[in-house]
């Protein structure tokens, strides 16, 4: 039993052309324009000169129609292009109508009724009318497109480097990823193109104005020859004949150019908005006090005698008519703003969708209580959002991390006054500002008192003062250190991200720097992410430093330690102690004077031989195998060495030998996080290095 296949026919590859170029807009747009040069050198019947108005007529109220409808000029950035089409199309009717007036006596019935219908069948009214509307376009629109367009293109042209400094800040504040910068820069020279184009394109209406009053002429004076010299007609016959026909041509044609020449205008004037044009013109314009008193001063123009009444009372009511719609719109929208404004009640979620939503935590969120949400009003000049892209420009200044975005939140359950903070969903800290007082804090010669309102400083922990603003003068005096409430609350945020920039860290926002690096030094990446270490280790090895605030600016410098000594270990502990050698100026630089030199305490041999002799590596980490007495002694000693230290104005540092430090560091983070742990060879060239005491064990 044999089975046989349908076999396609083979398709024929010119048929296949074919249709290709069919299907293709630039074959079109070829195929226009040799029709356009077609209606230039051959003559066309009358019905196709019909058709060819018609399309004129449509093709003018459809550009204008859409001027009217787009949000922003730049919607319709082909509009030069467009223009120079339209008017090619008009001077090709232009040519064929007069070919065809010259020869037969006729032009067709839309230009026979534009002649007779429109202007009465009167020659002398229809010149009248169309050098009325000449003028129009040449001296009112034309002109005044030309001149808008102009000064908009110098004007786009001279804010591009404004612009674009604009867009190299946010791309340098994070506030916007190279692709999002790419696409600005490109709508920047879009838009300077576009309104060049159109300071170009507007030479083209005023040189069609102009044309269309010469070949008037021509005609008329063609035709006036040709219907007394050939046709044998009189010389009342010949101007009624083709005058009204050169007059309704000019009328039918120049309607779609007076179209045009308004949609110039109309696109050239535009501002950029988030409505249509007549949407922003009503609401604009929509104004009750102005139309009710209008509607007053217009009805009252009925009592001058001689004033026909009937025309003002009608005006005078349509004014009416719309102050009090005006009006009703206007008391609609306050009631709908105010029951906006009310706290609207949590919806319980029901779709798993909604269910997913609430998985998601963010990053890092600020619940403030409602007497705070002032500090967030765009319309104040010093404003919470401003402060925060400045946050996370002084982090990626000093750390290397890029903030992710900041939730913030107004939360009725909090106290009026208070703020906390959150990290991936968990309170890490909290506060309370007074938005009608100041910070005073006292400084280390500060003996007088003030009277204020007792606090602490919620960032460091400092008694403070809030104050009134009358005292602030006074504070300063006596040797107080004065901020604002919303420098309190910045402040706080930011040491709370620099304490907790390991967790906000995340394998996304690691993806993301190597993205960037390797797009500027693929060398840096390239064989070592992830053919040596994955991106998990990566993302360790940089919560690691930044555990001890160690920035992480220099990602190529850190990679090529990584691929240096990923061979020997992939642990994330050790790869960062190597990270650390290689930064021993960074490290020296953040904690020294300004006399180069480094204030510390060391640990006393007695006690280094201890640990050192206890030292054991657990999963692959050092660590110290102790009892809980003698950590619990090195804890405490570490802490007075601590004191000793901030006492003097100084940083708490302790610098031990390096196959201690991670050890020593590990046994000592959750009781004295702010102890700052240094190895030997991490003090860079240079640094000079003062001992103040030992941690000592009797």
């Amino acid at each position: 039993m044999t089975t046989s296949t349908l076999a396609t026919p083979p398709k024929n590859p010119i048929m296949t052309a074919l249709q290709n170029l069919l299907r293709s807009n630039d074959i079109v747009m070829a195929f226009s324009l040799v029709i356009l040069v077609g209606m230039l050198l051959l003559p066309l019947p009358a019905f196709v000169i019909d058709l060819a108005v018609a399309l004129s007529i449509a093709a003018s109220i459809g550009i204008v129609l859409l001027t009217m409808f787009i949000h922003q000029p730049m919607e319709f950035s082909v509009f030069p292009t467009v223009l120079l089409l339209v008017t090619l199309f008009r001077l090709g009717i232009n040519v064929s109508v007069s070919r065809l007036i010259l020869l037969s006596g006729e032009a067709g019935q839309i230009i026979a009724t534009f002649g007779n219908l429109i202007v009465g069948g009167n020659y002398v009214v229809g010149v009248v009318i169309f050098l009325i509307l000449m003028i129009i376009q040449f001296v009112v629109i034309n002109s005044g497109a030309g001149r808008v367009a102009e000064v908009a293109a110098r004007f786009t042209l001279d804010a591009m480097p404004g612009k674009q400094l604009a867009i190299d800040a946010d791309l340098n504040a994070g506030l916007i990823d190279e692709t999002q910068a790419r696409q600005r820069r490109k709508a920047i020279e879009t838009e300077a193109d576009f309104y060049g184009a159109m300071d170009g394109a507007s030479k083209f209406v005023k040189g069609d104005a102009i044309a269309a009053i010469i070949i008037m002429l021509v005609n008329i004076v063609g035709g006036f020859v040709i219907g007394v010299l050939q046709r044998g007609m009189d010389l009342a016959t010949a101007l009624q004949t083709y005058v009204l026909l050169t007059i309704g041509a000019g009328l039918a044609i120049q309607v779609p150019s007076l179209l045009v020449s308004a949609a110039a205008g109309l696109i050239v004037t535009r501002s950029t908005s988030e409505t249509s044009l007549g949407t922003e013109v009503s609401s604009q314009i929509s104004n009750f006090n102005v139309l009710a008193v209008g509607a007053v001063i217009i009805g009252l123009m009925t009592l001058v005698p001689g004033l026909p009444p009937l025309p003002f009372l009608l005006v005078s009511a349509g004014l009416g008519v719309a102050a009090f719609f005006v009006n009703q719109a206007q008391s609609t929208a306050i009631v709908l703003a105010e029951e906006a404004s009310l706290p609207a009640l949590p919806s319980e979620p029901e779709t798993p969708e909604q269910m997913l939503e609430m998985v998601v935590v963010d990053p890092i969120e600020l619940e403030i209580g409602y007497s705070l949400i002032a500090i967030i009003d765009e319309d104040r000049q010093d404003n919470l959002l401003r402060r925060i892209t400045s946050i996370r420009r002084q982090l990626m200044s000093e750390m290397g991390l890029i903030l992710p975005v900041v939730r913030i939140r107004d939360n009725l359950r909090l106290p009026p006054q208070s703020y906390r903070i959150k990290i991936r969903g968990q309170e890490v800290a909290a506060g309370d500002i007074l938005l009608d007082r100041l910070l005073a804090i006292p400084g280390s010669d500060s003996e007088e008192t003030l009277q204020g309102i007792e606090t602490t400083e919620p960032a460091f922990g400092l008694p403070a003062l809030w104050i009134s603003e009358l005292d602030q003068n006074q504070a300063e005096m006596k040797g107080y250190t004065v901020v604002t409430p919303l420098s309190v609350l910045c402040t706080h945020l930011t040491e709370v991200v620099r304490a907790n920039a390991a967790e906000l860290l995340s394998r996304q926002l690691v993806q993301e720097m190597l993205n960037q690096l390797r797009q500027k030094s693929p060398a840096s990446v390239e064989g070592v992410v992830p053919e040596m270490l994955n991106l998990g280790e990566v993302q360790g090895v940089l919560r690691n430093l930044l555990r001890e605030r160690i920035p992480i600016r220099d990602l190529s410098g850190i990679l090529e330690v990584l691929a240096n000594n990923a061979i020997m270990t992939r642990d994330p502990h050790i790869l960062a102690e190597a990270v650390r050698q290689s930064m021993a100026n960074t490290i020296s630089s953040q904690y020294k004077d300004e006399t180069s030199t480094l204030h510390v305490f060391t640990l006393a041999p007695q006690l280094e031989s201890t640990l050192r002799s206890s030292l054991v590596s657990a999963d692959g980490s050092p660590g110290f195998q102790i009892d809980a007495g003698l950590a619990q002694r090195v804890l405490v000693k570490t802490g007075e060495q601590m004191e000793v230290l901030a006492q003097q104005g100084h940083f708490p540092v302790l610098i031990c030998p390096r196959e201690l430090r991670l050890a020593f560091r590990r046994l000592v983070e959750q009781s004295l996080p702010n102890l700052i742990v240094m190895a030997f060879s991490e003090v860079g060239p240079g640094t000079k290095v003062k001992a103040h005491g030992m941690v000592k064990l009797e």
